[in-house]
């Protein structure tokens, strides 16, 4: 937290902003880590924002709005952004299928569009993985989000004697999920990377592989749902940000520099979930696994256009 701190100070003062405007947003902020770290807030499968009486959102979007640099930031695919809000309007489903980079990526989205789509934001809701609802650095900011809350199937074998709880907790959170897919109106933001993307060899940031159990889940949801539910995908660069450490770190308390930097978001256009290459496979399990790879080539295709 105390780099976090010196960081974020760093920014304020070479940014030119006033330090008073944010004396009690990093007061808040701080009384809640320490709090975390000694009562833990206990997410329940399915956390509805915490706006009242003290706005969570409104947190996040203060502490992080000095970390981005707009004006070199860009957000790409306006018009199928404004196809999923026609969607919702009519109370249908969208599910987002999104690389991920930073725990920060719900927050930089919002600040994307509070200008332009600023009803939108407040309307997602992120399948969440375990360390943004246990980090006592992201808590704070967890709280302002909807989320659905998951554990990793990476955690299973690290954690083995938690395993069934774990598998019981995610069983109840999508039971919650179907429940939201059946009322109607929902936009669900999932990551099914299930991680974080991190640089290669070269150093470049790549998008990580997604998952086809996560994709499948929610295409199966989404198919037993009594609303219609439509799919998007979703690019973004955020790591610069907040870039996590370069290897993968099960424990908490990871070491996070904190930056100013250009951030990066595209909407694609609406996903054909049954008509892609190869779809006409009579191999079940093949077929997901193509699906997916397709859903990754699109995300990869627009985050490719973006500036490195």
């Amino acid at each position: 937290m105390s780099d976090f701190l010196d960081d974020f100070e760093t920014i304020i003062e070479m940014k030119g902003l006033d330090k008073e405007l944010y004396r009690e947003p990093i007061k808040s902020y701080g009384e809640f880590v320490l709090r975390q770290i000694q009562t833990p807030y206990n997410f329940e499968p399915y956390h509805k924002a915490s706006r009242t009486p003290f706005d969570h959102y409104q947190l996040g979007s203060t502490l992080f709005r000095p970390l981005i640099n707009f004006n070199l930031s860009a957000f790409y695919g306006k018009e199928n952004l404004a196809q999923i809000e026609v969607i919702l309007k009519k109370n249908e489903n969208v599910v987002i299928f999104a690389n991920h980079q930073t725990e920060a990526d719900p927050q930089a989205i919002n600040l994307l569009l509070e200008k332009e789509f600023p009803e939108f934001p407040p309307q997602i809701t992120y399948v969440a993985g375990e360390r943004v609802v246990t980090d006592a650095l992201a808590v704070p900011f967890s709280l302002g989000m909807n989320l659905f809350c998951v554990y990793s199937k990476k955690y299973f074998d690290v954690y083995p004697e938690r395993r069934s709880q774990m598998l019981e907790h995610n069983k109840l959170t999508m039971l919650r999920l179907g429940e939201h897919l059946d009322g109607g109106g929902q936009c669900i933001t999932i990551f099914p990377s299930g991680g974080r993307d991190r640089p290669n060899e070269n150093k470049i940031v790549e998008v990580a592989k997604f998952d086809p159990q996560s994709i499948e889940l929610l295409y199966l949801l989404g198919r037993k749902s009594k609303t219609p539910t439509h799919y998007f995908p979703l690019a973004l660069s955020t790591h610069h940000m907040l870039p996590p450490p370069e290897e993968l770190q099960v424990d908490l308390g990871e070491k996070r520099p904190t930056n100013e930097a250009a951030v990066y978001l595209h909407f694609g256009k609406e996903i054909d979930m049954e008509n892609f290459p190869h779809s006409d496979t009579t191999d079940r399990t093949k077929k997901k696994v193509l699906r997916t790879q397709y859903i990754w080539e699109l995300v990869c295709k627009m985050y490719e256009q973006f500036p490195t």
